[in-house]
């Protein structure tokens, strides 16, 4: 991504229901993040093995990531020291 785009995340859960939340991230990983703190504070958090999609506006793209993946990563080791710090930050965000 690179600069702050609108993003559209969504997941269907067990019963079929279909949850979506508009967020503005730079990353991927920063629009599963700020979704999936968005879900879990109104209680509508996706499951492990949830996939979440992540559909970039303008232009129109879609990405998706199985949600114990978002934290595999952020538990992960990072391949530079900004993704050292990217990680920290969306860890705290996530579970602040």
């Amino acid at each position: 991504m690179g600069t702050r785009k609108t993003c559209t995340v969504s997941f269907r859960d067990s019963d079929g229901v279909q949850h979506s939340v508009e967020v503005g991230a730079e990353t991927l990983y920063e629009a599963a993040v700020l979704a999936l703190k968005s879900f879990r504070d109104h209680e509508c958090a996706p499951g492990p093995a949830a996939h979440l999609a992540v559909e970039v506006k303008s232009p129109s793209v879609t990405h998706t990531v199985v949600a114990h993946k978002i934290e595999d990563w952020l538990d992960g080791g990072a391949r530079s020291p900004k993704e050292a710090i990217e990680k920290r930050r969306l860890r705290q965000l996530l579970d602040g």
